[in-house]
């Protein structure tokens, strides 16, 4: 364990990957646009091609502003090592298709992000790939499917976009016992709020884009566990090039260093914002893993060290309830993505979930009245306010 793995994640969040200082002295991590790295003693350069010496050959590989991102991530998260991906979608799907292959069989639950859904009853299938998806918080009937043996367990927890919590640690132990490989989504937690791999995770995948980054303006995904098996995937990504662009990484590691305050502040507001909802009498239901009256709350307290920036919540009048209320909200973005500084709002049927039909949205469990709510920095004053008067008017 290094001496900064010992330090709370706020302070890791900004020193993690980033101790030195850089040319010139400067001490932010420069942008490094250099698509490849010269040398001029062959032996160095064979060694350092080889792996065997430290350094960089080529950008769609690995590039000096892109490291300190995996590094911090990996330290985050208590992982062996970590690699980077243009996208999130692009670190799910390099994940699972390093791993999965003609025959093997894989078993992931119902409520995931669309396009990870997309990629268990569309994309392998069509690779003959057995896929077994499971009830999301039904647990014996997840174990029971592992036990009948899977190349490989797919989590998210808490999901997207209803917020529901899966038990890490005891699916984990029966995944292992399987011989199974266990890949977790942590996008909607981060290594602020939940840390999967301290659960039993052996792969962590995120979409940085969200709550890493923090600021809607640039596209990222990671993957961070254990050392052999990230290799693995880093090995897929470099050849079919879903590379991590140096400006990317920079934003994303800029963004990083107030993740405990963004997060703080979000964790915080939507607790607040779920209360008020919850009390509300045009509100059908609201999904918060905070709230006591959540299915596995106490799941969620056990695991989590905060309950997110992120809730859910259905109106009595369906879709159009919604469609009154969403253009009245005045501190709040009507536009998909989450984890953002300011406050984002939107229907699945149009951010999370925009890539499935309504039956297949039907079947994941998600009503089409339903609203996904990401909490930004505001105050939840104002925010509930907001709330107060666009529920009055629809």
């Amino acid at each position: 364990m290094s001496e900064i793995d010992k330090k709370h994640k706020g302070t890791s969040s900004v020193w993690a990957g980033e101790l030195g200082v850089y040319d010139q002295g400067a001490i932010t991590t420069p942008i490094f646009n250099s698509v490849t790295f010269g040398y001029e003693d062959m032996d160095e350069w064979f060694d350092v091609a080889l792996g065997k010496k430290p350094g960089h050959i080529y950008s769609r590989n690995t590039n000096p502003t892109v490291r300190p991102l995996e590094e911090k991530i990996m330290h985050m998260d208590g992982g062996e090592d970590a690699t980077s991906f243009s996208t999130g979608m692009a670190a799910i799907s390099n994940t699972l298709f390093t791993f999965l292959h003609p025959n093997d069989r894989v078993v992931a639950i119902k409520d995931t992000y669309g396009g990870s859904n997309k990629i268990f009853i569309e994309f392998l299938p069509q690779m003959n790939v057995d896929v077994q998806m499971c009830d999301t918080t039904d647990f014996d009937q997840i174990e029971a499917e592992v036990k009948k043996g899977c190349k490989l367990l797919y989590l998210e927890t808490p999901t997207n976009p209803t917020l529901k919590i899966v038990d890490i640690k005891r699916l984990a132990k029966v995944a292992h016992d399987q011989g199974a490989i266990v890949v977790v989504d942590n996008t909607f937690a981060t290594p602020i709020n939940q840390r999967p791999i301290e659960l039993g995770a052996d792969i962590v995948v995120y979409s940085a884009t969200k709550f890493l980054n923090g600021h809607s303006d640039v596209m990222g995904g990671l993957a961070v566990g254990k050392k052999d098996l990230i290799q693995q995937i880093f090995h897929y990504r470099e050849i079919t090039g879903a590379t991590l662009h140096p400006w990317s990484a920079y934003m994303i590691l800029r963004g990083m260093k107030t993740l405990e305050l963004r997060i703080q502040r979000q964790n915080e507001n939507a607790m607040k914002v779920a209360e008020y909802l919850s009390k509300h009498e045009k509100v059908d239901q609201v999904f918060y893993p905070g709230l006591e009256t959540h299915l596995n709350h106490n799941i969620a307290k056990e695991q989590m060290d905060g309950f997110g920036g992120m809730l859910s919540f259905s109106l009595k009048g369906g879709f159009d309830s919604v469609k009154k209320l969403l253009p009245q909200l005045k501190f709040a973005h009507k536009a998909a993505s989450l984890g953002s500084v300011g406050t984002l709002v939107g229907p699945p049927k149009t951010t999370s979930h925009v890539e499935l039909t309504a039956e297949e949205r039907a079947n994941a469990g998600i009503p089409e009245s339903l609203i996904r709510y990401s909490a930004g920095i505001e105050n939840s004053e104002d925010l509930i306010s907001d709330l107060e008067n666009g529920l009055a008017n629809c």
